[in-house]
């Protein structure tokens, strides 16, 4: 069960598929499983078009994938879709900003289910759509310099593309204070550790180290089929 109190904090709520479900059920109304399932694609009657249905058609498709669903809603809600077998398609609160709805928006099956999120995100939540990349870089970077102060960083550096991340914003941050190791376990694609150090050097000026750990992991590994053991192995290694 969700917590009613949730709801009387005054922020947008969205509730999608179960997430409807627990609101309504919150907030008075009746959920109850229902022979009519729906599993895929339905064609959705759009009764009140304004807020988070602004720009739809009267009747679009949207994707279903619910057994349970709201039989009954409460006096303070309105209904704003349905289906041939679903009667509260959507729903939204007469004085909160709380909209609920049965179907998937956030899934490609449901053609104008982006226009729907959009429409909460900058309608309802007040959201400007100016937020870029860029923004959290700086921000994360602010983040570092404040939390590392004058001291060193150890990264560990795979050459993927979430250590490569942190790498770079690390170094930007703090520059020569950051140091980062890469463990060759053995298990590097052919000359991927060539490859590393090569982008490495051209992309920072600090220190990479190269653990050249083949023989230890191998040996770990030898003998093991059961993929989760191996990773099992080869994390421990790596603490170790």
């Amino acid at each position: 069960k969700c917590d009613e109190g949730l709801f009387d904090l005054g922020i947008p709520v969205l509730g999608i598929c179960y997430g409807m479900q627990l609101a309504c059920q919150a907030l008075g109304g009746k959920v109850d499983n229902t022979p009519s399932r729906e599993y895929g694609r339905a064609m959705c009657e759009f009764t009140d078009r304004d807020s988070i249905f602004r720009g739809m058609q009267e009747s679009e498709q949207v994707w279903m994938s619910h057994g349970d669903q709201v039989s009954q809603i409460a006096d303070q809600f309105t209904a704003m879709a349905k289906t041939s077998t679903c009667p509260y398609a959507a729903i939204r609160h007469n004085e909160r900003p709380v909209f609920g709805m049965q179907f998937h928006p956030e899934v490609t099956h449901t053609p104008h289910g982006g226009q729907i999120l959009r429409n909460f995100v900058i309608d309802v939540c007040g959201c400007d759509g100016s937020w870029k990349l860029g923004d959290f870089a700086d921000a994360a970077i602010e983040s570092i310099r404040k939390q590392v102060g004058n001291k060193r960083v150890i990264c560990g550096l795979s050459g993927g593309v979430d250590s490569s991340v942190v790498a770079a914003l690390l170094y930007k941050a703090i520059g020569p204070q950051l140091s980062c190791i890469l463990v060759d376990n053995g298990l590097l694609r052919k000359n991927e550790q060539q490859i590393v150090l090569e982008e490495f050097s051209n992309h920072f000026k600090t220190d990479l180290h190269i653990v050249e750990a083949e023989d230890r992991f191998l040996a770990d590994l030898a003998g093991i089929d059961e993929p989760q053991e191996k990773r099992r192995r080869i994390g421990h290694a790596f603490i170790e």
